[in-house]
């Protein structure tokens, strides 16, 4: 997000956010009584959002098709989308495909939660790195302050 600018033109930058790391779903949109469920409200979130930036489900439908080089049609997508054709469940190749064509994060972050993981750009990972390497630092520098007192405590310095 953009610093606003204010009325003279000036840049307010107590207005900017930090961008989140971890794109997801709202609640609300993916709410099911089960796993496929959800997946299902997923896809037609991912989809909906997809035509609203101006990619529609035939498009979509051709990415799919030439990223797996097999025909997916739009009534596949349509019946990946609805919760009720229980008989529709996306396979794997064909969520890796919605995947790269939507380039949705979200959809990979839904499958990911549940195991307490994230998806994360890989730009991140070595901030994600550093952050464990600093956190070990004060872990022990905590453990030497500690061994330090007691040394002294116990007359060793």
């Amino acid at each position: 997000m953009r610093p606003s600018a204010t009325p003279s033109g000036q840049l307010n930058l107590l207005d900017w956010q930090p961008p989140e790391p971890v794109a997801k779903f709202d609640e609300c949109r993916v709410r099911a009584a089960s796993l496929p469920g959800r997946i299902s409200h997923a896809i037609s979130a991912a989809l909906r959002d997809a035509d609203a930036a101006g990619v529609d489900r035939d498009e979509i439908a051709q990415r799919m098709s030439r990223f797996l080089g097999t025909r997916i049609s739009c009534t596949a997508l349509n019946g990946y989308a609805s919760e009720a054709r229980e008989d529709r469940v996306i396979s794997v190749p064909r969520f890796l495909a919605l995947l790269h064509a939507t380039r949705d994060r979200r959809l990979l972050e839904l499958l990911a939660e549940p195991m307490g993981w994230s998806v994360v750009e890989h730009k991140h990972l070595l901030l994600i790195q550093l952050a464990a390497v600093q956190a070990k630092q004060q872990e022990l520098k905590k453990q030497a302050e500690a061994l330090m007192s007691a040394a002294r405590a116990e007359g060793g310095l």
